[in-house]
C-alpha cells in the first residue's frame, strides 16, 4: 500500500459550502484556525490519556483516472486520501468513510468530529478522501480553463466508488463490513448522492447541511439571514433585523448619491468604491458580516446573532434616526477589522477576479477558482439580494454573480438554467429516491432551505431527517463540546441511535 505516516495535525474539514463575497471567506479560515485549536486540545486530552490515535493515521495516494466516462481516455491525477486504524475491531469492523469537499482534507478529518466518536464505539475503520481539484488532489495545470472540464459531482462520486474498490483489496475487506458515509454541507450532498448513486456500496449515509437541491437564484439565503436576525431563540430581535435594513438602505443611498469618499472612510475601506463593481463588492462585504454571524452562530468566531443584534440595537429608543443605524453598522465594520486585525476593508472588484483568473497552483490550497466553476456549471447557489424580503442591499443581483461564469470560464449565463435543471434531475433536488440516507439541519443556517428537513422520498417512503431549531451550518459535526445546546446534544444522541440501527439491521442481514 502507498501508505506514508502521517507526521501532524494541520487544519480541519471544510465547513461551509460557497461563499457570497471576500470576507465571508476570510470568516471561513478564521473558524478554521478555531477549530484547530479545539482539535489539538482534544487530541491532548486523549494522549494524556494514553490513547493516541494519531500514531494510526498515514497518508496514501491513489491515482485516479481524470475522466471516468471516457474509456479511450487513460489520463490520471493523484488523489490523496488518509486511513486511521486506531479503533477498527479488523477485519469485520465496519467502515467509516468522510467525504473531502470543496477544499483540502487534513488528518483532523480521521482524528476527531462526530463521525470518529461514533467510530471509536463501532470499532471503525477511518477514511477520507480528498475531492478531484482540490488540496494536493490536482494535477500542475488542473485549474486551466480547458482541464476543468473533469470537474464535477458525478466524477467526484466514481472516485469515491473506485476508492473503494481500492480499499476492499488494500484491506482484504470483503462484504462483512458495512460502510458507512458522512459529509457536511457539499460533502454533505455528496454523501447523500452517493449512497443514491452506489447504494451496493454505502450500506447508510449522514448529510449534514447538505444541499441536494441546486438553485440558481439562491435569494433564500439572504432571507433566511434575515429571518434569523430576529429570531428570539438565538438572541435576534425584530428591531434588530429593521436596524440592519435602514443601515443598509442608509449606506447604498450614499454609495448611488456620490459620497463615497466619506462612505470609504466611515468604512475603513483599503480603495474608493467609485466604480459600481466595487461599490457592490462593499456592500456584499457588509452582507458577509451578517452571514457570517448566521452561518457560524456560537462558534466563538466574530459574533453571534445575540453579540451583532446587541450592537445593531444597543438598548437605544425603539425609534432611531437613519444615522444612528449607519453609524451602528459602521461601528460593527470597525469591530470585524480590529478581531480579525484586518487594516482595511478590500472592496477591489478588479483584484478578486484577477485572483479567480490564476491559475497557478502556488499555495496549493487553493478553492475559491475550483468552486465558482462548479457553481457554474452544476449547482448555482448565488446568494442574491433582489427578493424585497432581503435584508441587505438590492445591488447583490443575479447578473452580477453569474457575469464571471463567462468572464473566467466561457461558460454563457443563458446556458445556466440548464445546467441547474440537470443537476437536480440527475440526483433528485430536495426530493431524493433514497433509503438509509439521515438529513441533519440546523434551524437558523441559510441552506436548510436546500436540503431535506422534512417530508418523503419519491418512493412514499418518510425521509430520515433531524431538525436542530436553534443551531447552524454543520453544527452537529463536532465532538460533543460542554457549550452544545440541549437541542445540538439530543441531535448528535439521534444521530448514533440511527447509525447503529443501520449496524444492527446490517449485521443481522449478513447472518439471516
Amino acid at each position: 500500500m502507498p501508505f506514508s505516516a502521517a507526521r501532524c495535525l494541520v487544519l480541519l474539514f471544510l465547513l461551509t459550502v460557497v461563499d457570497a463575497g471576500q470576507l465571508l471567506t476570510k470568516i471561513k479560515e478564521r473558524v478554521r484556525h478555531l477549530q484547530l485549536q479545539r482539535a489539538k486540545q482534544h487530541l491532548l486530552t486523549r494522549a494524556a490519556s494514553g490513547r493516541q490515535p494519531l500514531q494510526h493515521v498515514k497518508e496514501g495516494r491513489i491515482h485516479q483516472k481524470l475522466d471516468h466516462f471516457n474509456r479511450q481516455d487513460a489520463r490520471t491525477f493523484p488523489q490523496r486520501f488518509f486511513v486511521n486504524e486506531a479503533y477498527w475491531q479488523s477485519p469485520d469492523g465496519p467502515v467509516f468513510l468522510f467525504i473531502g469537499g470543496e477544499g483540502p482534507i487534513y488528518e483532523f478529518d480521521v482524528l476527531a468530529g462526530h463521525h470518529v466518536d461514533m467510530a471509536e464505539q463501532h470499532g471503525a475503520l477511518l477514511l477520507v478522501l480528498e475531492h478531484r481539484f482540490y488540496g494536493d488532489s490536482i494535477n500542475p495545470d488542473g485549474l486551466k480553463t480547458e482541464n476543468l472540464e473533469d470537474l464535477s459531482s458525478q466524477q467526484a462520486l466514481s472516485d469515491l466508488a473506485v476508492f473503494h474498490q481500492y480499499i476492499s483489496q488494500s484491506f482484504n475487506l470483503s462484504h462483512r463490513n458495512t460502510w458507512i458515509s458522512f459529509g457536511g454541507s457539499y460533502s454533505g450532498a455528496l454523501s447523500a448522492w452517493f449512497r443514491g448513486k452506489f447504494p451496493h456500496l454505502v450500506y447508510g449515509a449522514v448529510a449534514s447541511s447538505a444541499p441536494v437541491k441546486a438553485k440558481l437564484d439562491f435569494s433564500a439565503y439572504s432571507n433566511t439571514v434575515g429571518l434569523s436576525l430576529m429570531n428570539g431563540a438565538v438572541g435576534g430581535s425584530e428591531k434588530c433585523l429593521a436596524g440592519v435594513r435602514e443601515a443598509f438602505a442608509v449606506v447604498e443611498a450614499a454609495l448611488i448619491g456620490g459620497n463615497v469618499s466619506q462612505v470609504a472612510v466611515d468604512f475603513g475601506c483599503c480603495q474608493i468604491p467609485k466604480e459600481l463593481d466595487d461599490k457592490i463588492e462593499l456592500m456584499q462585504s457588509l452582507a458577509d458580516i451578517f452571514m457570517g454571524a448566521v452561518q457560524y452562530n456560537e462558534e466563538g468566531v466574530l459574533m453571534s446573532v445575540k453579540e451583532i443584534c446587541g450592537v445593531m440595537t444597543n438598548g437605544s429608543e425603539a425609534h432611531e434616526t437613519e444615522m444612528e443605524a449607519y453609524n451602528r453598522l459602521v461601528k460593527l465594520a470597525q469591530i470585524y477589522r480590529s478581531t480579525s486585525e484586518e487594516p482595511c476593508l478590500d472592496i477591489s472588484h478588479e483584484k478578486a477576479v484577477k485572483d479567480l483568473m490564476d491559475t497557478s497552483l502556488h499555495s496549493g490550497r487553493r478553492v475559491e477558482r475550483q468552486w465558482t466553476y462548479q457553481t457554474c456549471t452544476e449547482f448555482g447557489f448565488y446568494q442574491t439580494c433582489e427578493d424585497a424580503t432581503c435584508p441587505f442591499s438590492g445591488m447583490v443581483t443575479l447578473q452580477v454573480h453569474t457575469k464571471v461564469c463567462p468572464m473566467l470560464f466561457g461558460i454563457s449565463q443563458h446556458s445556466l438554467p440548464g445546467r441547474i435543471a440537470f443537476t437536480n434531475t440527475y440526483y433528485g433536488g430536495d426530493n431524493p429516491s433514497t433509503h438509509r440516507v439521515l438529513y441533519v439541519n440546523g434551524g437558523i443556517d441559510p441552506w436548510k432551505e436546500l436540503s431535506v428537513v422534512q417530508g418523503r422520498t419519491e418512493d412514499g417512503e418518510e425521509a430520515e431527517s433531524i431538525f436542530i431549531e436553534d443551531t447552524a451550518h454543520c453544527a452537529d459535526m463536532t465532538s460533543e463540546r460542554v457549550t452544545d445546546r440541549r437541542s445540538l446534544r439530543k441531535a448528535k444522541q439521534e444521530i448514533e441511535k440511527h447509525v447503529a440501527s443501520w449496524l444492527k439491521t446490517a449485521a443481522q442481514e449478513k447472518t439471516a
